[in-house]
């Protein structure tokens, strides 16, 4: 029964292993994701007048 002749698996498993991350990276160049109605458009939301002041503020915790 003949040997396997192994001498080539380094190389082939080092070339396919670039080959299938640019097959990938060309997979998910072409996929269209879909964005939900809150990210689309801003514009068309409705603005708020709120009762509070539109600033940040900085909350510190008690000492310990």
């Amino acid at each position: 029964m003949p040997q396997l002749n192994t001498s080539t698996w380094f190389i082939t498993i080092m070339t396919m292993l670039p080959a299938l991350y640019l097959i990938m990276q060309l997979k998910l160049l072409n996929t269209n994701y879909h964005f939900s109605p809150l990210q689309k458009e801003v514009s068309n939301t409705q603005v708020f007048n709120n009762s509070w002041q539109l600033k940040w503020t900085k909350i510190y915790l008690p000492h310990l």
